[in-house]
């Protein structure tokens, strides 16, 4: 699912909601009848109706990974207190194993179940067993950064693209010239900062953006003057990108806490683990149009 851009959340060794749900959006995506949801009975180590999927074809699972210096280069103290966080040029991975474990969309304690006795001093050339799917590379978007958004680039022969966030299921929907070509988990808005429901349209887009951290504005949504500004990096409140929708201090970005994707609110945006806002990226060009239903 996640190789196919149908992102089941992080990967962790069980099946959850969002594995259900992923699976259901890919089948219609292929022309399929959605797999009926698990009993209440069905335990996270139940695995969901895969009949007709060529489950084969995505050998080998897992693949051993050789740490590199550019993994190292993004590890660095990274204190707790905003206020100690704001005096930071940039957000960095707390470890090795942190660092590694968003690279491979993974959930941190499951690398470190795949590697037994693993360090949080990992060295250059140190090998790691991890999920065989798409890397997520960090030192891409820092080189993106300075040029020209992809997300900006649009051929005349492109197609039409919308993009539809669905709060009844946390699930972000992709569409080309109207068919389903990806899906990632999302979390949004609470009660009390609700995600603005409605059809908007993408502004534009910020690589490793700042974060202008104000406590009045994440629990009421009342802007003030007592803030802190975060500097980017991947433990930055919103993550390596930010997607600006036509709507004031509404977009679409990634995270410093994937673990918590569809588990908590966000102060009105829609938040994605930063691998699937990378590759959500290069779809959303300014003007494309998004649906927060």
């Amino acid at each position: 699912l996640d190789r196919a851009n149908f992102g089941p959340g992080k990967i962790d060794g069980y099946y959850g909601d969002f594995t259900t749900k992923a699976l259901a959006l890919y089948r219609q995506s292929r022309g399929e009848e959605p797999s009926s949801a698990p009993s209440k009975e069905a335990s996270s180590t139940t695995a969901p109706d895969t009949e007709g999927l060529d489950l084969a074809s995505v050998d080998p699972v897992f693949i051993t990974y050789t740490v590199t210096e550019a993994d190292l280069a993004a590890v660095g103290e990274l204190p707790a207190e905003v206020e100690e966080k704001a005096k930071l040029k940039w957000l960095p991975y707390t470890d090795p194993v942190e660092a590694i474990a968003e690279k491979f969309h993974a959930d941190r304690d499951f690398i470190v179940q795949l590697n037994p006795g693993i360090s949080e001093n990992l060295q250059v050339g140190d090998e790691v067993k991890v999920p065989n799917v798409e890397p997520f590379d960090l030192e891409a978007v820092k080189e993106k950064k300075d040029g020209e958004p992809e997300g900006d680039k649009k051929s005349e022969a492109a197609p039409v693209v919308t993009v539809k966030v669905r709060s009844e299921t946390n699930m972000l929907e992709l569409y080309e010239d109207e068919k389903l070509t990806a899906a990632y988990p999302v979390t949004i808005g609470a009660s009390n900062n609700e995600s603005p429901a409605g059809d908007w349209k993408v502004k534009g887009v910020a690589l490793l953006p700042t974060f202008r951290h104000d406590e009045s504005m994440l629990k009421r949504g009342e802007r003030s003057s007592d803030f802190h500004m975060l500097q980017p990096g991947p433990n930055n409140p919103v993550g390596v990108t930010w997607i600006a929708l036509d709507k004031d201090g509404i977009g679409l970005h990634g995270t410093d806490d994937p673990d918590a994707i569809g588990r908590a609110s966000s102060a009105g945006c829609v938040r994605l683990a930063n691998w699937d806002v990378v590759r959500l990226l290069p779809k959303v060009t300014t003007g494309v149009a998004v649906s927060i239903q």
